[in-house]
């Protein structure tokens, strides 16, 4: 029972991480193209803010607390498809760093990047976790 239990509160925490992966850089791109000082600029700097800490940092470390145990328990550390996924997932967690070093630049107005690089960043996250959902579901290797 408490396998089921942590399952849920991992996929549960995916969502939420994965909500504030696509919507980050979203915001991201309007923010690029907001004039810096601007009450705009302040606006989206407060949001940034509050989705990494409040909602995708938190749902980070529950998501791999959780999928670490369930992978213990499951004993997929010597599967195949587990290695992909673990793979992607570290890609996610390393578009994640990036994402909080933009939310950091923001923050003290060093952007240097366009909304059209913050278009491209927003597929990423998804891109990455088509491939995670094939890999837990079809477990092709």
């Amino acid at each position: 029972m408490l396998y089921l239990w942590i399952k849920a509160l991992h996929v549960i925490a995916v969502i939420a991480w994965m909500a504030a992966l696509l919507y980050m850089p979203r915001l991201m791109v309007y923010h690029s193209m907001a004039q810096v000082g601007s009450d705009k600029s302040e606006t989206f700097k407060v949001m940034e803010r509050r989705l990494l800490k409040a909602i995708a940092n938190p749902a980070m470390i529950v998501a791999w607390a959780a999928g670490l145990f369930l992978a213990w328990d499951g004993g997929w550390f010597v599967d195949p498809w587990f290695h992909a996924k673990l793979l992607l997932v570290v890609l996610l967690s390393g578009m994640h760093g990036m994402m909080s070093r933009w939310v950091k630049d923001f923050a003290a107005d060093r952007n240097t990047h366009t909304a059209k690089y913050y278009r491209i960043a927003n597929e990423v996250p998804t891109v990455l976790m088509i491939g995670i959902v094939i890999l837990v579901i079809v477990k092709p290797f």
